[in-house]
């Protein structure tokens, strides 16, 4: 599916291949000498990333992207954005290099976290007090449904991430501490001990500098993940010493899962012990980062390439908190809006602060369609650069919607439609043999429309009456649409009367006449193309609404 691209990947201005770009650059600086890079960017600029694969040996070990997923909670927009994003990212390096370099996407689980608070959304959180400083795969399920507070997390993240179609590998912390990934990076942090201190040390308050440890022992006898100094080192031994929360000195391996470490220099092991290529993170992580890096070369490890995202905002411009509950959730915008359409809104513009709430659903949905409708129609070289080509990993689909969101929603509005099948008795008319099964996306739309009129347009619904200027430009109006041929579904016939009749009363400046219509007759203030609006609802149901109105005030 990407063979062949490489080209056009060149030369595109699009933020992941951005990206992409600067991973392969790292990639061949890491792992082939100037002079076989010299080679391999030869082979690699002429289209032949497969002959400079089997030249090197080095180029056949996967490229490894990262996610990270703390499962203190349920995952969340974040959770979503950040593997979304990284899939495009994914999807770029495999166009940039003709999918000759594997690669690999890890959904990593810090699981083995302990547990600070107790969530305040979850169910019988009593349960769970018992558990409290004990890593997250040992704390009880509140739910009552899996072995620990952690693997639900990790069920859910797995089933939210498969439902999106996301290909990706999911490795658990606990696992890798438990199971002896990262021991010998863990080796090499003991042995290297004064080293991370230095780094992380001037970054505390003077409180947390003199109890600060890289190490978090877990007590043999409480099973908690203690936040101690540790008092003696044993290189040789592989093991710290500290003082456990009864008093007494307690021994323990730094290896096999005797300790978690910090979260900072965790990030850096776990890049090193993992092989990461490429983790991206939020603007606020962005000292987190620089620290993490250094800790990583102190570590032998090369620090992943990677970008720093801006946070979304609420309506109000504050920061989204789990806490506080602002902003959208996930569960939210599947309700109102499609999946792709998400994607879409997180694949615009990386880099900028934008504000996450409901109102921005229907321009990004249809700003979705506006593009995927655009891509069938562009050349090559523009289609690589088009959001629905990253939306989609490459393979957008053929098929859009010939109905606009926005439309959708003035139909459900005008029609009170409370059904999808209300809704179909308009739009199998207007679109030629178009069905649910021949229109899925148009039928998932419609659903979405329905959804959001109620919980958003309805109770907000504020109709008026015209004023004598407007109340004449509405019935000069309903008789140029009468005057049409009967049962007319030309959208610009349509719309070019509703502009005649504007310019004919002296709107100024005519969306002015645009509003009142929209105000008058459906009770908002904005709305999509009138003249295609009419043409779905129906001529003939278009002048009735207007009778309706003109009649009731």
């Amino acid at each position: 599916m990407f063979e062949g691209l490489s080209p056009l990947a060149r030369d595109a201005r699009a933020w992941p291949f951005e990206q992409a770009r600067a991973l392969l650059a790292r990639t061949l600086r890491l792992r082939l000498s100037d002079a076989e890079r010299d080679l391999a960017s030869t082979l690699i600029n002429a289209g032949k990333t497969d002959e400079a694969v089997a030249t090197f040996e080095a180029l056949r070990k996967p490229v490894v992207l990262e996610t990270g997923y703390g499962p203190s909670g349920l995952p969340h927009m974040g959770t979503f954005g950040e593997v979304a994003r990284t899939t495009m990212v994914r999807a770029a390096f495999r166009a940039l290099t003709d999918d000759a370099i594997p690669t690999r996407l890890v959904s990593f689980s810090d699981d083995m976290d302990g547990l600070r608070k107790i969530p305040p959304n979850v169910p019988n959180g009593e349960v769970m007090i018992p558990d409290l400083d004990k890593p997250l795969t040992v704390v009880r399920d509140p739910y009552g449904e899996f072995d620990s507070f952690g693997h639900h997390n990790n069920a859910r993240l797995r089933t939210f991430l498969d439902g999106f179609g996301f290909d990706y590998e999911f490795v658990s912390s606990t696992d890798c501490y438990r199971g002896g990934r990262f021991d010998e990076t863990l080796l090499i942090a003991l042995e290297r001990f004064d080293a991370i201190q230095k780094i992380m040390l001037p970054s505390l308050g003077e409180e947390r500098r003199a109890t600060y440890s890289p190490f978090l022992p877990i007590s043999p006898k409480t099973g908690k993940v203690l936040q101690v100094p540790t008092l003696e080192r044993n290189v040789a031994k592989g093991t710290i010493v500290f003082r456990d929360e009864d008093g007494e000195l307690t021994e323990v391996p730094v290896t096999g899962g005797g300790v978690k470490m910090q979260w900072r220099p965790d990030w850096a092991m776990r890049w090193t012990a993992l092989g990461v290529d490429y983790e991206m993170s939020g603007k606020d992580l962005i000292d987190s980062v620089r620290l993490s890096n250094q800790v990583c070369k102190v570590l032998g490890g090369s620090p992943p390439e990677g970008f720093h995202y801006e946070l979304f905002m609420d309506e109000n411009n504050l920061k989204i908190s789990k806490t506080k509950g602002n902003g959208l959730t996930m569960d939210e915008w599947l309700r109102y809006g499609a999946p792709e359409s998400l994607a879409y809104y997180m694949f615009q513009s990386p880099k900028s602060a934008k504000k996450l709430y409901f109102d921005v659903i229907p321009k990004a949905t249809d700003e979705y369609l506006q593009q995927l409708e655009a891509f069938g129609k562009q050349e090559p070289n523009k289609q690589i650069d088009n959001p629905a080509w990253h939306v989609h990993s490459g393979k957008p689909p053929e098929q859009g919607s010939p109905v606009s969101f926005s439309l959708m929603l003035n139909l459900v509005s005008a029609a009170d439609a409370s059904t999808k099948d209300i809704l179909w008795g308009f739009l199998g008319r207007y679109v030629d043999g178009a069905t649910p099964e021949s229109q899925p996306l148009l039928d998932r739309l419609a659903g979405y429309a329905i959804n959001y009129y109620e919980d958003f347009v309805k109770p907000s619904k504020t109709f008026r009456a015209p004023d004598d200027k407007e109340r004449a430009a509405i019935v000069d109006l309903r008789g140029r649409l009468a005057a049409l041929p009967e049962g007319c579904q030309d959208a610009e016939l349509i719309q070019n009367e509703v502009f005649a009749v504007g310019k004919d009363h002296e709107f100024e400046p005519l969306r002015a006449w645009f509003q009142a219509l929209y105000e008058v007759l459906l009770g908002q203030s904005q709305g999509p193309r009138f003249g295609s609006f009419a043409a779905i609802f129906g001529l003939d149901r278009t002048i009735a609404l207007i009778d309706e109105k003109l009649t009731a005030v």
